[in-house]
């Protein structure tokens, strides 16, 4: 796929964003997705980088989010839209729900960003500095690089992924790492004044990895899909990169969220 901050697959239907997560691109970050949007859904993809994160070479913090989004759907006239985000894309696609609710149709959150919960956000705030300030050292970074790439490839050959999920989850690897500690930048501050409550109820779903119920970041992945009043999906052996670990069942609802965005048009 071209290499532009925003893209555009198909010339009709409604439109559907698709955000990556850390600071990495959306180019081929779920293949696919854009053929089933495309030549099942008949949707028109929105493929965007929001400033600050990939291919977008304009500066910008996940603060900043929320306007850049609405900013690009209201010059392009694609609103409103079905936000479809991974991780800090997730959070984005929150923060616009929240900020521009007009301009968002529908929400597929895969393991968002916890935008909803402080302690959370600044665990992974502090997470991100400390990852950013050890690879100054050249070894450290190879080595961070390498358990990355490693940790990768062997979840890959056991989830017998076909050769473009394994080539999506090789990119998903190579984590530059001080460009994700710029993008979590300001999450804490962002959950500090996060309120459920100010979210739309739109067609919505919430996927979370497996992980505990009892853990701290279920109950807000959870919460976010009460507020939504979205059902929280989740599968057993899911990970953080549920689209790439489970991609079948994410495509089935993104396809649900999508057909409760046709009733409702």
């Amino acid at each position: 796929m071209s290499n532009q901050p925003v893209r555009i697959v198909g010339d009709g239907g409604p439109s559907v964003v698709l955000l990556a997560g850390g600071a990495e691109s959306v180019s081929d970050f779920f293949p696919g997705l854009v053929d089933e949007l495309v030549s099942n859904r008949r949707c028109r993809v929105v493929l965007y980088d929001r400033p600050g994160v990939g291919s977008n070479a304009t500066p910008g913090q996940l603060s900043g989010a929320s306007v850049a989004l609405h900013a690009m759907l209201e010059t392009n006239g694609f609103g409103p839209a079905v936000l479809i985000g991974q991780s800090l894309g997730g959070a984005a696609a929150l923060l616009l729900a929240r900020d521009y609710p007009e301009d968002v149709a529908g929400l597929v959150l895969l393991d968002p960003s916890l935008v909803n919960d402080v302690n959370l956000a600044r665990s992974t705030e502090r997470a991100a500095r400390a990852a950013a300030f050890l690879c100054r050292v050249p070894l450290v970074e190879k080595l961070f690089d390498s358990q990355f790439r490693s940790y990768g490839a062997k979840l890959a050959d056991r989830r017998n992924l076909s050769s473009d999920d394994r080539s999506a989850f090789a990119q998903a690897a190579a984590v530059d790492i001080p460009k994700l500690r710029e993008a979590v930048q300001g999450l804490a501050e962002i959950a500090q004044d996060f309120r459920e409550s100010d979210l739309p109820r739109v067609p919505s779903a919430v996927v979370t990895a497996d992980r505990k119920k009892s853990s701290k970041v279920f109950r807000a992945h959870a919460r976010l899909a009460e507020a939504l009043g979205a059902h929280l999906h989740q599968w057993p052996g899911a990970e953080h990169a549920v689209h790439l670990t489970n991609p079948s069942e994410v495509v089935d609802v993104c396809r649900q969220v999508l057909g409760e965005v046709d009733l409702r048009t």
